[in-house]
């Protein structure tokens, strides 16, 4: 049973199954807090405590889907290029949306920091918690900060950027489709795109769009900020 767990292909399995799990829930409830990801995260934590199996076990397999990230951020410059036209014809706002909600983002983040004292480290770590995980532990990794903290933060504002996405668009009556889209996908990435994508398509459009240019707003202003 040990080998069982400790096989690369028991993490994957358990992870799919978790993930799978938490969208038939979803589906069958349509909750909004029912969201699948993190519901996997809860059932494969519980699963994890209950036959008391090593954190060092699963993320043998863990490690493979992380294999991924890397490339699925490079394939947010394919999203970009098949919106070049949108892009072009809108380069401006979107450009200065981006760039002012990452820098938003960033900024709310280090001033809060600040003022209950946490280290340089935690501050590194959380900084970016509004891009996409690859991209955010890039950022960390190459400014000492803590990537286990990263990956929680940005876990957490993509679930919550889903959650209270449609609300806040209700609330402050956002009427085009292009801004609704942008703000979710500058503050809560791939999580808040799916949540666009059910909105409308120019919404889950711009949302895309907005990561990938987000992301690489976020990477040049932690140069300075970092």
């Amino acid at each position: 049973m040990n080998e069982l767990f400790a096989s690369p292909f028991f993490g994957v399995s358990i992870t799919i199954a978790a993930f799978w799990v938490g969208v038939k829930i979803q589906q069958k409830t349509r909750l909004v807090l029912c969201n699948p990801l993190l519901l996997a995260i809860l059932l494969v934590s519980a699963f994890l405590l209950i036959f008391r199996i090593p954190y060092e076990d699963y993320n043998q397999g863990g490690e493979l889907i992380n294999l991924f990230l890397s490339p699925a951020t490079a394939c947010l410059a394919v999203s970009i290029y098949t919106k070049i036209q949108l892009l072009r014809r809108n380069w401006l706002p979107i450009l200065v949306g981006c760039t002012v909600g990452s820098a938003v983002s960033m900024g709310s983040v280090w001033l809060l920091c600040r003022l209950m004292g946490l280290d340089h480290a935690v501050t590194v770590s959380l900084l970016p918690k509004s891009v996409t995980t690859p991209i955010a532990t890039s950022i960390v990794q190459g400014h000492g900060g803590a990537v286990p903290i990263t990956v929680v933060a940005v876990i957490f504002t993509g679930i919550l950027g889903s959650i209270l996405a449609p609300v806040l668009i209700r609330i402050f009556r956002v009427r085009d489709p292009m801004a609704a889209g942008l703000a979710i996908g500058a503050s809560s990435h791939a999580m808040g795109t799916s949540k666009a994508l059910e909105l409308g398509e120019v919404e889950g459009a711009m949302s895309g769009l907005a990561i990938g240019v987000c992301g690489m707003v976020t990477v040049i202003l932690s140069l300075f900020v970092l």
